[in-house]
């Protein structure tokens, strides 16, 4: 019987993230000191209360793009540069909340704001990652890939079932083990590609299936099946990385032998 994988396997802690919460105490501090000022800078206050309230939500959206770039061989840059994003809107919350003290006090405050933001959280990766037309396939199957992952979770979280959740998340780590397998050498991407698509796909759908009946107080068989899929799904996720690896050192094994005998016939 298959040993079921740490679904936190891999996974780490979100570096930064501490801070980007406390962003919101200066929120929580303008919110507080607006209400005991005048109608104008109670306005100012608020305004620069929620720009640094979604900054500090954007921010932590970057910080785990980021993470997740880090962790991948070949990925593509972030379509949106949120941690960039963050920065300005906390520039211009702090800008806001300045404000009535006059517009230079405002831009001295929204510079140095953004600028901090910058020196703590640094920018968005700009580039993508990997070499040629093989890493930008590759790439591209594994977002899809990571989408379907992304909603099978979430479809899993809203029946709160915290051994299905856990579950859920031993398939993910084994599926994100071929994942990786795939960015390490391109040239397994179409041996894998139906694992990153129709399969991955099929999961989707049963999960979204599954959870909709179990919500509806479904047949009592339902959750066996989902489970009995789940680990069918998973021996074959990792049967197929085993497959690529030994091919792999298949691969090696010609490569040493053809060396060899040019060595001796030189």
């Amino acid at each position: 019987m298959m040993a079921f994988r740490n679904p936190f396997d891999g996974r780490r802690r979100l570096r930064g993230g501490t801070r980007a919460r406390l962003m919101l105490f200066p929120a929580f501090l303008f919110f507080l000191t607006g209400f005991f000022s005048g109608p104008t800078q109670l306005l100012a206050s608020l305004v620069a209360g929620l720009l640094i309230i979604a900054a500090s939500r954007l921010t932590r959206e970057g910080l785990r793009a980021e993470m997740a770039y880090a962790a991948r061989t070949i990925a593509r840059r972030p379509a949106l540069p949120r941690k960039l994003l963050g920065s300005a809107l906390t520039g211009l919350g702090l800008a806001a909340g300045a404000a009535p003290q006059g517009p230079a006090l405002a831009l001295l405050f929204g510079l140095a704001g953004a600028g901090l933001h910058v020196a703590s959280f640094g920018i968005d990766p700009l580039r993508d990652k990997g070499e040629g037309l093989g890493a930008g396939r590759v790439a591209r199957a594994v977002e899809e890939a990571e989408a379907y992952l992304a909603e099978i979770t979430a479809s899993i979280a809203t029946l709160e079932d915290r051994k299905l959740s856990a579950r859920v998340g031993s398939f993910t780590a084994t599926a994100r083990a071929l994942f990786r397998r795939v960015e390490d050498d391109p040239r397994d991407l179409n041996g894998a590609r139906r694992y990153l698509g129709v399969y991955l796909m099929g999961a989707r759908d049963a999960t979204v299936t599954f959870a909709d009946l179990s919500r509806q107080g479904g047949a009592a068989t339902a959750r066996h099946d989902y489970l009995a899929l789940l680990s069918d799904l998973e021996t074959d996720f990792a049967n197929r990385t085993s497959v690529l690896l030994q091919n792999d050192r298949a691969d090696l094994d010609v490569e040493i032998a053809v060396l060899r005998e040019r060595l001796t016939r030189e």
